[in-house]
């Protein structure tokens, strides 16, 4: 079994297809070292609170179970100046079953709030599909105001159209609350992926999102396969120009645009990893600025979201609390101009809608965005908040409750030689001792490094896993670095999933991985988690990816904890440490054998993985760790 990305593009398929798609003990909060910032209110009388997740109300003393894929807007009408929140066709209610006993879903919910917090069921904007897209399903909602109405648009999963495929629809309404009415066709058509000559191939045309600036329109669209593009609207917002498609972002990294104006640049949003993958979901965000909508859009390490080195600074992930998979990002501004980021997560410990099996649950959440540097952060850099935080200030003249505070880089303690290894000489340091060797002849040490033939193999409980070194760790907290390239090219399709990084390994199933990842045509950091699943047909494997790969790239893992859990935060650097991006935060239990620390190189044969070294550090001076 391969642990790349192959998570992604299964689960999504099944998502599509209406398969239900893929625990753990409460956790505790989020390591104090890692992620130690919190909204901080400001010296005044007791201001109104929140609490994640953000509570929709269906009446009757119920609560929507879930909003996946949110979107808001606020009202235009001077009579209504409350936000409209919408939601992706899902199930909200889990207590009703249809007379066959399935699930009711609701299609496209919409919901009402005067501050952000409190929301109110509205109705389901479109509770009939259109004719056109015969039995496909509505996703990921956006609503815009154009041209004096209002204008939703949808991913209609399948249409009509001779051989189907994934469309972009559109409805109109004269009020946010609706009614609404479908235009009665796509406003961006089936197509297929750029580069095919498959008559059957199908694009996915999912997540639209629309911008408007100086008076042009335009709609970005797309998902990992088939990467993300952008393309002109006309002025009432209904058609759309193919010949002025314009790729925005490589396939296979991400989906579920959003698009933020700030100061001289556009700044896109893009989700990565799988959304849907129960406790083990490991969805995040990542930016991208351009001075222009259409692109190029570049990390704040120069790396395009078109480049097979593909860029992303890191906006939202994980951070060790109860919240996985944070992602597809909409915004609101309250009435101080503070921004606010509304989105869905996993609850690890109520991962599952009830009664569906592995149907992962997402309820929304939202946290203070700030800005840091000129790139966006949630909360400071400190990611979903689970407590009670400052709310969102809706008075006008009011002062703002929140104040950000900004997470800084984990500190590393001294560096602990007896568990470090610069590979000088010709072997590597005797502290090492393999499982499952593969034989001397698969690598080398010289010019003070780590030479290592890529295994055609991988790690997990089948048979024939692939050999790895391991050592002991201290106790307490710690950090590991290595400095790690490979022989894979630098460009092209398919080294999949060749790969040379990290592994803090307790078993053959349960371990994290850090790595340098091949993923069809891109090459990425990708941070994952395997576990003993809960039972038969459970996830068993996650990840969460970081920043950019480069000609080397520094892999970093922290270890804190908790009374009951292990907290590993991932950090990579395509720039040898003068920048980091974080990749998460996956927590394993603690265990009575401690995990040891293991080197990978593997999942394709005909490649090396080359270490410059591996340091392992102690806990800061003054840290109890």
């Amino acid at each position: 079994m391969r642990h790349g990305f192959t998570g992604i593009i299964s689960a999504v398929t099944a998502l599509a297809l209406g398969v239900a798609i893929p625990a753990v003990t409460a956790p505790a909060s989020t390591a104090a070292t890692v992620s130690q910032s919190v909204s901080q209110s400001v010296s005044q009388p007791a201001r109104a609170t929140y609490t994640n997740p953000l509570k929709l109300d269906l009446g009757n003393g119920k609560a929507a179970e879930q909003c996946a894929d949110p979107d808001v807007i606020r009202s235009r009408d001077a009579s209504d100046r409350a936000w409209y929140l919408y939601c992706t066709r899902d199930v909200i209610d889990s207590s009703l079953r249809n007379p066959d006993g399935s699930l009711v879903f609701s299609s496209i919910p919409s919901y009402r709030s005067t501050d952000l917090v409190h929301w109110t069921f509205v109705r389901e904007a479109l509770p009939t599909r259109p004719a056109w897209i015969g039995n496909g399903d509505m996703w990921a909602p956006d609503v815009s105001y154009v041209g004096g109405r209002y204008l939703l648009y949808y991913t209609a999963t399948n249409t009509i159209t001779p051989g189907g495929g994934s469309a972009i629809g559109v409805a109109t309404s004269n009020s946010p609350a609706g009614p609404w009415v479908d235009s009665g066709g796509p406003v961006v058509e089936p197509m297929r992926t750029p580069g095919s000559t498959d008559p059957n191939d199908r694009r996915w045309v999912y997540d639209p999102e629309l911008l408007t600036v100086g008076g042009q329109n335009y709609l970005y669209f797309g998902s990992y396969y088939g990467g993300l593009s952008v393309r002109r609207v006309s002025a009432d917002g209904l058609h759309s120009d193919p010949a002025s498609q314009a790729q925005v972002a490589i396939p296979n990294r991400y989906e579920g645009t959003h698009i933020i104006q700030h100061g001289r640049y556009f700044y896109l949003l893009g989700s990565a990893t799988n959304c849907c993958n129960g406790p083990l979901t490991g969805y995040g965000v990542f930016a991208g600025r351009s001075a222009s909508p259409t692109g190029p859009f570049v990390d704040r390490t120069g790396a395009s979201l078109l480049d097979s080195r593909v860029g992303g600074t890191p906006v939202l992930h994980q951070n060790g609390n109860r919240w996985v998979g944070p992602g597809h990002v909409t915004s609101a501004v309250d009435a101080t101009g503070q921004e606010w980021m509304l989105y869905h997560a996993v609850d690890r410990t109520d991962p599952y809608v009830a009664g569906a099996g592995t149907y992962t649950k997402r309820p929304v959440l939202m946290d203070p965005l700030d800005w840091k540097d000129g790139w966006p952060v949630v909360r400071g850099g400190a990611g979903p908040s689970d407590s009670p935080q400052p709310a969102p200030t809706v008075v006008a003249g009011q002062p703002p409750a929140y104040r950000p505070t900004f997470v800084e880089l984990p500190a590393r303690g001294p560096k602990l030689p007896a568990y470090s290894d610069e590979f000088g000489g010709h072997r590597m340091d005797a502290a090492w001792t393999w499982l499952r060797d593969p034989g001397a002849s698969t690598r080398s040490v010289s010019g003070g490094a780590l030479h290592w033939q890529m295994q055609q193999a991988d790690l997990g409980p089948d048979a024939g896993a692939a050999g790895l070194p391991l050592r002991a760790l201290p106790s307490g907290d710690y950090t590991v670095e290595t400095r790690v390239s490979t022989t894979v090219p630098r460009s092209g399709c398919c080294q999949n999933y060749a790969q040379g990084g990290l592994v803090i390994y307790q078993d053959d199933a349960n371990f994290v991985k850090l790595a340098v990842t091949s993923i069809w045509e891109t090459r990425q950091t990708e941070f994952g988690k395997r576990e003993t699943p809960e039972g038969p047909g459970y996830p068993a494997y996650g990840n969460s990816v970081g920043g950019p790969v480069g000609e080397w790239t520094t892999l970093r893992l922290v270890r804190t904890h908790s009374a009951t859990e292990n907290l590993y935060t991932a950090f990579t650097s395509s720039d040898d440490g003068a920048t980091w991006d974080q990749a998460g935060t996956w927590t394993t239990p603690l265990s009575a054998t401690p995990p040891r620390l293991g080197l990978v190189s593997m999942a394709a044969a005909g490649f090396t993985a080359t270490f410059d070294y591996v340091r392992v550090y102690g806990a800061p001076r003054g840290h109890s760790g």
